[in-house]
């Protein structure tokens, strides 16, 4: 006896009515449908549990970024975009690294947690390719925490 789970099904009208998140007063809140279009989120992934993958992202970025948001609140900047920073498009490099941090480590959460699974044989490759993007996407997100950090994104040791 064999089960197959079917793939989801096509993504079918505008996304869920989602609310904007509200952040910690430092870091920006955080528009839900702005992440799914950022990261290729479908509509199929509910409101809800997208909610949890960017609160579960937010939270993980915070704590990353704690000392560096310590230092720049002593320095007298109480938000994300009054620290001085390089425009991009009209808009601080510092609030898209943070949007675009957000954005892939909610996806890597929702591909993590919530993936598809087939208990047959044929189930094993299109897992081991989920593995490798979900990689990918903590990889970018950690280059975006060490370009925020002013962190050089490769570290060598000499044995």
């Amino acid at each position: 006896m064999s089960f197959v789970a079917k793939p989801p099904a096509p993504e079918s009208g505008p996304p869920p009515a989602e609310t904007v998140i509200e952040n910690d007063g430092f870091f920006p809140d955080i528009d839900p449908r702005e992440i799914r279009e950022l990261a290729r989120i479908t509509s199929s992934i509910t409101a809800p549990r997208l909610r949890g993958a960017i609160l579960a992202a937010m939270d993980a970025t915070e704590i990353d970024l704690r000392a560096w948001v310590a230092e720049h609140k002593a320095q007298g900047h109480e938000t994300l975009a009054d620290i001085p920073a390089p425009q991009l498009g009209g808009e601080s490099r510092n609030l898209i690294r943070y949007r675009r941090i957000i954005a892939l480590l909610a996806k890597a959460e929702l591909i993590d947690r919530h993936r598809d699974f087939d208990t047959t044989a044929a189930g094993a490759g299109p897992g081991d390719e989920l593995d490798e993007s979900v990689r990918e996407l903590r990889r970018d997100a950690a280059h975006a925490i060490r370009d925020m950090l002013g962190r050089t994104r490769t570290t060598v040791d000499l044995i």
